[in-house]
This record gives structure tokens, C-alpha cells and sequence, in this order.
């Protein structure tokens, strides 16, 4: 299994789309611009067939320091979770 990165991913759709590496690279960057922006003001981000992102609060919880053993209180955070589509989760499930 290997790595694609977004310069990979920029290259590919330029080339099938026939559009500037510069153009489509300013495109995929806007997109999850937008997708950072609207997780950051709670909204749910849902790209039907694909899956949902969303954000969940994960409730404070007593921690172990395990050099030490001590207890330590973890505070509550935010995190992002991204739950796969249907159409995604079909076809990635019969490649493997």
C-alpha cells in the first residue's frame, strides 16, 4: 500500500481534467479550505457516496502518566470524524 499526496493527487486531476497544475492545485486547496472552515464553525460536511465529516466533542476522562503512574485529568477536546459513504465502502471493500 502506498502513499498519495496532494502533489500526486494535483497531477492526476490536471492531467484528466486538462487544467493547469497551478489552477488545480489553487482548486483542491480551496476546497479543503472550505471543509476546515465550516468543521471549525461545528457544521456537518456531508459528499454523498463519499462519507461525512464531522466534529465530536470526546468528554474529559482521568488519564495514567505511564512513566510515572499518576493519575492526570485529560480535558475535554474537539475532534474531527469522518464516517465512509456507502458507494465508497462498497467499492474499497471488494478491492481488498
Amino acid at each position: 500500500m502506498a502513499t498519495v499526496t496532494k502533489k500526486q493527487l494535483v497531477e492526476r486531476i490536471s492531467v484528466e481534467t486538462k487544467q493547469t497544475k497551478v489552477g488545480t492545485k489553487d482548486t483542491i486547496q480551496r476546497f479543503l479550505d472550505c471543509i476546515t472552515e465550516e468543521l471549525e464553525k461545528g457544521n456537518r460536511i456531508e459528499l454523498r457516496d463519499f462519507g461525512v465529516f464531522q466534529v465530536k466533542e470526546r468528554a474529559s476522562r482521568v488519564g495514567r502518566n505511564p512513566r510515572t503512574g499518576d493519575t492526570v485529568k485529560v480535558p475535554s477536546r474537539n475532534v474531527v470524524t469522518f464516517k465512509v459513504g456507502r458507494k465508497m465502502k462498497l467499492n474499497v471493500g471488494k478491492s481488498g
